[in-house]
C-alpha cells in the first residue's frame, strides 16, 4: 500500500460496525429522511443509515473509498460525491448529517451546517471530544445560535475505531429548534 493510501496518510479511523450501529440508531433516522454521511469513507455509517430507510449522500474525498462505496452499495437509494465535505453545498431541502467527518474540518463543517441558510434538521456528528466539549458548553468561538439545541451525546471509546485513534470521541447532537 503507497503512502497516499494508507489510514495513517489520510488520518483515517472508520468507526466498527458495532458503533456505526449504535451512531445510527441514537440519531433516530426515519425511513425517507435526507441524510448526509460526511468523510463516508467504505460505508460504516452509510449501512446502517440504507437499513433505516433513509436516502443518502454519501460525500468522500478519497477516490478509492468513494468508487467502493459505488460498488457496495450499487442499487441502494445512495448518490455517493467525490468531494471535500467541507467545501460541499448543502441541499435546499431539509436534510439531516449522520457522520463521522475528519476531525481536522470540525470547526470548518459546523458553521457550515450552522450557517443562516442552511436547511440542516439534525446532526449526530462524532467529532474529537473536547470539539463537542466546546461546543455543548457554549464555549468561546464555538457559540451556535439561538435557533439549535447542542448538546454532547455518547462518548465512544478509542476502540470504537480501526486503528484507534489517539484522541477520545463523542456524538455531538445537533438539532433546530
Amino acid at each position: 500500500m503507497s503512502a497516499g493510501n494508507s489510514r495513517r496518510a489520510w488520518g483515517w479511523h472508520p468507526l466498527t460496525d458495532e458503533w456505526a450501529a449504535r451512531v445510527v440508531a441514537d440519531a433516530a433516522v426515519r425511513p425517507g429522511n435526507l441524510v448526509l454521511d460526511l468523510g463516508a469513507g467504505e460505508g460504516a455509517l452509510t449501512a446502517h443509515l440504507l437499513e433505516a430507510g433513509a436516502r443518502v449522500i454519501a460525500v468522500e474525498l478519497h477516490p478509492g473509498r468513494a468508487r467502493r462505496l459505488r460498488e457496495r452499495f450499487a442499487g441502494a437509494r445512495l448518490t455517493v460525491v467525490e468531494a471535500d465535505a467541507g467545501s460541499l453545498r448543502l441541499p435546499d431541502r431539509p436534510f439531516r448529517v449522520v457522520a463521522s467527518p475528519p476531525y481536522g474540518i470540525s470547526s470548518a463543517l459546523l458553521r457550515t451546517l450552522l450557517a443562516p441558510r442552511s436547511r440542516l434538521v439534525a446532526a449526530d456528528l462524532v467529532l474529537q471530544r473536547a470539539v463537542v466539549r466546546r461546543y455543548a458548553e457554549g464555549r468561546s468561538a464555538a457559540r451556535v445560535p439561538g435557533r439549535w439545541t447542542v448538546r454532547a451525546g455518547p462518548s465512544l471509546p478509542r476502540r470504537a475505531f480501526r486503528p484507534p485513534p489517539k484522541v477520545d470521541s463523542a456524538v455531538l447532537v445537533i438539532r433546530r429548534r
